[in-house]
């Protein structure tokens, strides 16, 4: 995929999203852009999907995957902000505090998992739940506040996987630990920082792009994203496309 065109790029996504008899409901995802300031410029943190994965081989991603509901039990040294936890539960007859509370902890596991950082702040922490351990093992204690819910986008029905996806965003300084050797899964190769319209011509899925090109337009008037920003929110309804502000 390497070289790839953008058209390219996106006749190879039509692939990953096929239509098929694959499961009606969306199911809960999270991803997190990470934000680095250098000079003038913002950076975001991508890495390359392996080639080997049968779903979007190659492409640039942000760390991020479906959630799992066990992680809303998982202690935290602070929530997720009242403002941003009422745009995460504000559409949808399950939407719930809990609900949005798995949604951002997954966020944060899986940037552990794929990139090896941990967010949160230096602490003694225990966890259970699989996937925390690595946060004991360092004496990081996840923390909510920092998050910014910064888009939502649900898959076209029909497809044969299909996502309901929380971006987040939050500074690269609230990683508390940065792992050498990466992460776990090995999920992500290649992790790099690019400036926001560098990384808007990588390989990148679409909404991926679509994100970026948000996500800064609010950074220019909202350098700080302050909590309760709007959320742009894409779906497909009666065969059309719709972006609403959450």
């Amino acid at each position: 995929m390497e070289g790839m065109t953008r058209a390219e790029i996106d006749k190879a996504e039509n692939k990953d999203f096929a239509l098929g008899s694959g499961p009606k409901r969306p199911r809960d995802a999270a991803t997190l852009i990470l934000l680095d300031r250098q000079g003038g410029d913002i950076r975001v943190l991508l890495g390359r999907r392996s080639r080997k994965h049968a779903f979007m081989p190659g492409r640039f991603v942000f760390p991020g995957g479906r959630t799992d509901p066990a992680d809303s039990r998982v202690p935290v040294a602070r929530g997720l902000h009242p403002q941003e936890e009422a745009k995460m539960i504000a559409r949808g007859t399950r939407a719930t505090s809990a609900r949005a509370r798995a949604i951002a902890l997954s966020a944060i596991r899986e940037t552990y998992e794929e990139a090896g950082l941990l967010i949160g702040r230096r602490a003694d922490f225990t966890a259970r739940q699989e996937g925390w351990q690595a946060f004991c093992e360092h004496g990081v204690e996840p923390g909510l506040d920092a998050l910014r819910f910064v888009a939502r986008a649900i898959t076209p029905p029909g497809r044969v996987r299909r996502f309901d996806t929380r971006f987040l965003a939050a500074w690269r300084d609230d990683v508390a630990v940065a792992l050498p050797d990466g992460g776990p899964t090995q999920e992500l190769e290649e992790l790099c920082w690019l400036p926001i319209d560098e990384a808007r011509e990588a390989e990148v899925p679409t909404i991926t792009r679509t994100v970026l090109g948000d996500l800064k337009a609010r950074l220019a008037v909202d350098p700080e994203l302050a909590p309760g920003g709007e959320v742009p929110f894409y779906y497909l309804r009666r065969n059309r496309f719709h972006r609403d502000l959450l």
